[in-house]
């Protein structure tokens, strides 16, 4: 092969297109994400309407059980067979009374259905159940 001398360069006449087919295909790619968006801004005129009525306040118990399995309604101890008749009454002074229970995470399953199925036997549909959003530090 023989070496080139400096007069002997000559001048290239054709353009690389690549670095512009890379811009332009990154150009593309912009335009297709944000083209939907664009689309979506539909001018609304929403209707007016009169203020909805307040919500009516519904009465809750809180069944608690504690790490030893004994059960309280609204603070108060309550013995095993009392619960349901407990339930009962509070259950006809408000019709639409609804049961909070809060378990200790150490209470064995079995114990948390015998409550529950208290609950359901004293005529009580609505139930719900109150976690913690962080566990607890130690578990014995």
């Amino acid at each position: 092969m023989a070496l080139l001398r400096p007069n002997d360069y000559v001048p290239m006449s054709e353009i690389n297109v690549t670095p512009m087919v890379d811009v332009m295909l990154v150009l593309l790619v912009i335009f297709m994400v944000t083209a939907p968006f664009l689309l979506q801004a539909v001018p609304v005129s929403l209707p007016k309407t009169a203020p909805v009525a307040k919500l009516i306040p519904v009465k809750k118990v809180e069944l608690i059980i504690d790490a030893d399995g004994n059960v309280y309604v609204d603070q108060d101890q309550v013995a095993g067979g009392n619960l349901e008749a407990q339930l009962q009454a509070r259950l006809k002074a408000d019709p639409e009374l609804a049961v909070q229970l809060k378990a200790d995470y150490r209470v064995a399953y079995g114990r948390i259905a015998e409550v529950m199925a208290a609950v359901n036997r004293a005529g009580i549909v609505r139930m719900s159940f109150v976690t913690a959003s962080t566990q607890p530090d130690a578990v014995r």
